[in-house]
């Protein structure tokens, strides 16, 4: 019996990692939402009437979205829809720090680095986020979530940079 009690005790202390490692998440960051894989592509032009800017705009489409720019099932781009025209998306000199080169769409996934909104990084190459989108990205975590670079076709000198963890995404300029 003497035998039975120090066997059980041993599987225990052998699974207690096991458990333990249940609750935790990858880098103490929080669980991903439930917001399906990542696009396989960014957004087609958009050819529809423009949505007119609004400081207040509701990007929650359905129960249980969030209320930022995202992506449904990885498939369809929510606010992606200002179209060519839209003032704030206007450049003088688009690419003016050159174009990113380092790879778009779900085979490259970059780890932020540091920084914040306003200036960020990874793999040397720095970004901004634009200064309206700036609460659309409250919850990113600057020096550990993993993004995909998108280019984005309606506005030159603008990527859209998404967020994997949270199925979010803003408008950037890549700084060089």
């Amino acid at each position: 019996m003497k035998w039975i009690n120090l066997a059980l005790s041993a599987l225990l202390v052998a699974a207690g990692p096991v458990f333990a490692q249940q609750h935790e998440h990858e880098g103490g960051k929080p669980p991903a939402p439930e917001h399906g894989p990542p696009p396989q592509h960014g957004p087609g032009e958009y050819h529809g009437n423009p949505h007119p800017p609004e400081q207040n705009r509701n990007y929650s489409d359905k129960p249980g979205h969030p209320n930022s720019p995202h992506v449904d099932n990885g498939k369809v781009w929510v606010g992606h829809d200002a179209g060519h025209g839209d003032a704030h998306y206007h450049l003088d000199h688009p690419y003016e720090h050159g174009h990113f080169e380092g790879g778009y769409g779900p085979s490259h996934r970059w780890r932020l680095g540091g920084g914040g909104p306003g200036r960020f990084w990874f793999n040397g190459w720095y970004w901004s986020v634009a200064p309206w989108e700036l609460g659309y990205a409250d919850g990113w975590l600057w020096d550990s979530d993993d993004v995909i670079i998108y280019d984005d076709p309606d506005h030159p000198g603008w990527y859209l940079a998404y967020n994997v963890r949270l199925g979010t995404y803003v408008h950037v300029q890549y700084m060089g």
